[in-house]
């Protein structure tokens, strides 16, 4: 065995942004080391930048001018006097070659050896060393230039997924049920896998459609130990990126646990690793089968950390330090219940097409974990992926701890950016996630509502609350009169009146201060006596008739931020008097968002299906492809390839058909 010898880390540069180097800084600071973070332009004024003790500007604005460029966060790592590097996930921290250059200085990477990110990193090489060490694999199929795809294909048998070598997070990866799509899947996921991981490689692999994601975290040292920390349950999934995770699965018994992590920890030996890992699986009943090695740390492993009580940030620094792991397999023990709920800048009534924008309320709740990335007025960018935070819940059961999952994100106040928190609570509710009946496509199947409609009460309190707090504000920034207590009149006047909009609808309400501080109100109709019992900060605590409720609310422009206990409601204040404006123009397809025109698939009075293929955009790392809604004529394609455009600039111009209007 070797001797190797403990080098402490003093200074460490993490080689990464947002909620994932914050959590990293954490611990960092914890152990009493210094930290130095890197930034891109657009992340000047982020959260992480301003908690490292030091940073330096990769004077750039997408991911591939700064946080993929590994010249730069090399050049960054020696300018900073950092002695450690940590890459966290995604980005650099699967590159090999960025790896060895920071070794031959003669500074610490905290992950594993140069071998393992190459052999591993690369998931065909990976499938072949699981295939030579035993562990059961899925059929695949490498694709090289001038390779007959659907002779491929049918060999492995359809469906297929179509799969990047390299990288993950769902990038570069399409599902592919019939050989019609399949070029064009092959073409899409090259693009996108060049984009995210800067290698175009892409391979056919069979296709699962209901089966478990189930992977193990392994840990190993510099002295020849190596354990792992049990298995996360990943399985529900959008875009084939994890949305929930959870640890324990309620799926693995003690035998196939036995029998997963025993293959982990066996190919992890077999191939000398150590620092943090995963090995991810598919799991069918109790057949498994090798999906790939993740060489990093996982974006869930608070979940481990809470079942274990291993702060695994501090595993890989002690690791990378030199130490052992002073622990067993025996020794670890599973306690409790685990769920991991990835909050993102999303709209899932749109299929969870990335909404990038800026925070405008950002209060997370007490009753779970946050790690986030954001503030208020944080900007969530188009350059970036769109992550919010993940909120992490423990509990001693499974059921408890979704309980207290969804009813920390219920309580969480996030306002001003379209996101996928309604959804995450209503997943987190339904029979089928309680029963534990989660298979990867639960999605499709169990179909969860996508966002919450307030009912008409929740719509009426929200109104009022948003009504009384403008009026309590006014009634403090008045410039006279202000000793007058509020409904003292000498005369009969008429009542206020203050409409909203509430996404399609309208609520309208008119109220009468009376000579006892309360409040007379008619909303929709129905009469409410009203008693406000104080405001503090942007706190209104009512009374509603016999309830009595506390919110909060706060204020953009004409937007009106109101949450409750039961969730949030969003109003718009309209105009008194309605201005004139210009009809909308519904004659066009728009631009979802910001992004880069990839291709344009027609021209100017071609005709189109349902359904057809018109542009193809490029956007937060991920293609999107834009589709007719209807059959019709083109009239215009204003775009052209490589053109950038802004959120709902007009992409392409068309007539529904006569016969079909």
């Amino acid at each position: 065995m070797a001797d190797v010898n403990i080098k402490p880390i003093t200074r460490l540069l993490v080689a990464n942004r947002g909620e994932i180097a914050r959590r990293i800084f954490r611990t960092a600071h914890e152990m009493g080391i210094a930290t130095v973070a890197i930034y891109a332009d657009s992340d000047a004024r982020a959260p992480f930048v301003h908690e490292a003790d030091s940073a330096i500007a990769l004077q750039g604005k997408t991911s591939a001018e700064t946080y993929l460029d590994a010249e730069k966060v090399y050049a960054a790592c020696v300018a900073s006097g950092a002695d450690a590097v940590h890459p966290g996930y995604g980005f650099l921290s699967e590159n090999a070659r960025f790896a060895e250059a920071i070794m031959k200085r003669d500074i610490t990477w905290v992950g594993p050896p140069t071998h393992a990110i190459e052999q591993m990193g690369d998931k065909l090489s990976a499938k072949q060393a699981m295939t030579d060490a035993g562990v059961p694999t899925l059929p695949a199929h490498e694709l090289n230039v001038g390779d007959d795809l659907a002779k491929a294909a049918e060999a492995i048998g359809f469906p297929v997924l179509v799969k990047a070598a390299a990288g993950g997070g769902g990038r570069g990866m399409r599902v592919v049920e019939s050989g019609a799509d399949l070029e064009a899947a092959v073409e899409s996921a090259r693009r996108e896998a060049e984009a995210s991981f800067g290698n175009d490689t892409v391979f056919l692999e069979r296709w699962l459609t209901a089966s478990r994601h189930v992977e193990i975290q392994i840990l190993g040292d510099n002295h020849g130990n190596v354990v792992h920390l049990f298995e996360r349950e990943c399985s529900i999934q959008r875009r084939h990126q994890k949305v929930i995770e959870e640890a324990p699965s309620s799926a693995v018994t003690p035998a196939i646990r036995e029998k997963m992590g025993s293959a982990a920890v066996n190919a992890a030996q077999k191939i000398g690793y150590t620092s943090a890992g995963t090995v991810e699986f598919l799991l069918d009943g109790e057949d498994f089968w090798f999906l790939e090695v993740n060489t990093r740390l996982q974006v869930e492993h608070p979940v481990t950390e809470a079942i274990t009580g291993l702060d695994l940030v501090r595993e890989q620094l002690r690791i990378a330090e030199g130490e052992e792991l002073g622990y067993d397999q025996d020794s670890l023990t599973i306690n409790g219940h685990a769920i991991e709920a990835r909050l993102y800048a999303e709209d899932p009534t749109k299929n969870f097409l990335p909404s990038p924008g800026t925070i405008q309320v950002w209060k997370p709740s007490s009753q779970a974990r946050f790690d986030s990335g954001v503030e208020a007025g944080s900007e969530v960018s188009v350059n970036f992926d769109p992550m919010i935070a993940k909120v992490i819940a423990h509990a001693p059961t499974r059921r408890e701890a979704a309980a207290k999952l969804a009813r920390a994100l219920e309580t969480t106040q996030l306002h001003g950016i379209t996101n996928n928190r309604d959804f995450l609570v209503a997943t987190l509710r339904t029979p089928a996630f309680i029963a534990g009946d989660t298979t990867t496509d639960f999605i499709e199947r169990v179909n969860p509502a996508r966002t919450r409609e307030p009912s008409p009460t929740e719509v009426s309190d929200a109104a009022i609350a948003a009504a009384l707090f403008a009026q309590d504000r006014r009634r403090k920034n008045a410039k006279v009169l202000r000793h007058i207590s509020t409904g003292w009149r000498n005369s009969l006047m008429p009542p206020e009146r203050v409409r909203y909009a509430v996404g399609d609808n309208e609520c309208a309400l008119e109220y009468r201060a009376q000579r006892d501080g309360t409040f007379e109100m008619n909303i929709g109709g129905e009469n409410h006596h009203i008693t406000l019992h104080g405001v503090n900060g942007n706190q209104i605590d009512l009374a509603i008739d016999q309830r009595r409720i506390t919110f909060s609310v706060s204020e953009d422009d004409a937007n009106r931020y109101v949450h409750a206990p039961t969730g949030d409601v969003v109003l718009t204040e309209l105009d008194r008097f309605p201005k004139p404006g210009i009809a909308e123009f519904s004659g066009g397809l728009y631009a979802p968002m910001p992004g880069k025109v990839l291709a344009t698939e027609v021209s100017a009075g071609e005709s189109v299906s349902e359904g057809q293929l018109l542009v193809i955009l490029e956007a937060m790392k991920m293609e999107h492809r834009i589709t007719a809604p209807i059959d019709g004529v083109v009239q215009e394609v204003p775009v052209s390839e490589g053109d950038q455009v802004d959120n709902g600039q007009i992409l392409v111009v068309f007539e529904e058909n006569e016969e079909e209007s």
